[in-house]
């Protein structure tokens, strides 16, 4: 007969740490990155959404909109590059719901690793496949007619400034993800709260252009100053103005940049830890 074991397995002991928890946020990156191989559809729908964004507005609305002294195409794309890799953080949440929901989150939970990493993870494997939609956007600008007249560290400044703001956003995306649990709940929140900040912005159209009740939530809304900010640091300038007939082109550069600075502390100082706490409250 065979000798029965007397050992009996015990269970691991999370790694704890900073360098564990690096470790474990690279291999939640590297899984979630491997997503988007085995579904490569959801990576051509990231990429090509912002592609028809720009084409409709550059040649079907584009010359229905006015930008005092400023090709419409110069005032666009920086819009449109800041509305698109912030929009993109829906997918972020959807993904959150759909593992919550299919019991994905609940076995990451069960294994010694590092709890922040399961969302840290995700958030930075979608941040990058949103960076990748930023270089194709520049390029179908480019070939749209969009040049960059200041110089490369300044536009580079401004691709920086862009992705801080996403990761920053990106958190409130896991929050609603964590929150709602129900991925078709999950999207229909998405687009109630992203249209509006997108769409009341200097995303799109000048906030003169507006009504004047909307003018001042449209010239402080965090997506304005970032897309001014943009612009700053890639065309010289922004169109400012109470109306059009009084419309400028503002250059304060440090002033919009210091602000979305701001906003991005500011987004990630309340709702990271409101994720964190959501993510406890599964226990």
């Amino acid at each position: 007969m065979s000798a029965v074991p007397t050992t009996v397995p015990t269970a691991s002991v999370p790694r704890r740490g900073v360098v564990a928890a690096v470790i474990d946020a690279w291999v939640m990156f590297g899984r979630n990155l491997r997503r988007y191989q085995r579904q490569p559809q959801i990576a051509v729908f990231v990429l090509v959404q912002p592609i028809m964004f720009v084409l409709l507005f550059r040649y079907v609305f584009g010359g229905s909109i006015p930008t005092p002294g400023l090709d419409y195409v110069q005032y666009l794309m920086p819009g449109i590059i800041v509305q698109s890799v912030t929009f993109s953080t829906i997918g972020t949440a959807i993904g959150i719901a759909e593992d919550l929901k299919g019991g994905m989150l609940d076995r990451f939970r069960s294994l010694p690793m590092s709890r922040s990493a399961v969302l840290s993870g995700r958030i930075l494997a979608d941040v990058l496949v949103s960076v990748v939609s930023l270089v194709v956007m520049l390029a179908v600008a480019y070939l749209v007619g969009f040049r960059i007249t200041t110089g490369p560290l300044q536009a580079l400044g401004a691709l920086l400034l862009i992705v801080a703001f996403s990761l920053a956003f990106a958190w409130i995306a896991a929050y609603i993800g964590l929150a709602l649990k129900e991925p078709e709940a999950v999207q229909g929140a998405g687009f109630v709260w992203m249209f509006p900040l997108a769409f009341a912005s200097s995303v799109f159209v000048l906030p003169a252009t507006m009504p004047g009740w909307l003018q001042g939530f449209a010239t402080h809304n965090p997506l304005s100053r970032l897309a001014n900010a943009a612009r700053s640091l890639t065309i010289g300038g922004y169109p400012c103005g109470p109306s059009l007939e009084q419309t400028t082109l503002c250059t304060g550069v440090a002033d919009q940049a210091l602000l979305v600075l701001a906003w991005t502390a500011a987004i990630a100082a309340v709702f990271l830890p409101l994720a964190a706490r959501m993510w406890k409250r599964l226990d």
